[in-house]
């Protein structure tokens, strides 16, 4: 099994994508508790695969250490960079920035930085070497997760990132060799 973990909790007030923001309290007390729960449920994990920006690196941090494996650190992994919006309070970047909050689609490019058809296309190339790799923790964002949920499940993209329930700290299982995806954070309790 191949198993997908979004971060823990950031700081919600901040546009994300590549930004440098870390996990609050919360996401910290989120990530040990999946951490636990994969020790507890012994989910048979080998390797661990990170995504390079902060709020990923910590989560790794600490479930490598409850693992006891190191993580590497993988740049594609990232979240869909927002480009100029990386990293300004929300509030300032709808005042700044209003046209990518309204209406956005799947090419809609942010400035300097992606839009969701490059993110796809991203995940869908660095995916398909992926899937070989059994017993793998993956460590990474929403918009990655989300892009799975579409590969595997021949869905349209669309720009929905509520549509499959990537909530922070959850944790979701591929079985590589059926092609599907499903989500396990209503076991033990996880919220």
């Amino acid at each position: 099994m191949i198993y997908l973990l979004r971060h823990g909790l950031d700081d919600e007030e901040y546009i994300g994508g590549w930004s440098a923001g870390d996990l609050t309290e919360e996401g910290k007390k989120q990530v040990q508790q999946i951490s636990k729960f994969i020790a507890l449920n012994n989910l048979d994990i080998e390797q661990i695969y990170s995504s390079d920006i902060k709020r990923a690196v910590s989560s790794s941090e600490i479930i490598g250490q409850e693992l006891k494996l190191k993580p590497i650190y993988v740049k594609e992994l990232r979240e869909l960079d927002k480009g100029d919006l990386t990293g300004l309070l929300i509030k300032d970047a709808k005042r700044m920035y209003h046209e990518y909050f309204d209406n956005l689609d799947i090419y809609t490019r942010y400035p300097n930085g992606e839009c969701m058809l490059d993110l796809y296309k991203r995940v869908k190339h660095l995916f398909t070497g992926l899937l070989e790799k059994d017993k793998t923790l993956i460590i990474t964002h929403r918009g990655v997760i989300n892009m799975v949920y579409f590969l595997l499940n021949d869905i349209p993209l669309d720009m929905n990132k509520e549509r499959f329930g990537v909530t922070h700290a959850s944790l979701h299982e591929i079985d590589p060799t059926n092609k599907l995806i499903r989500k396990l954070n209503n076991i033990g309790g996880i919220k």
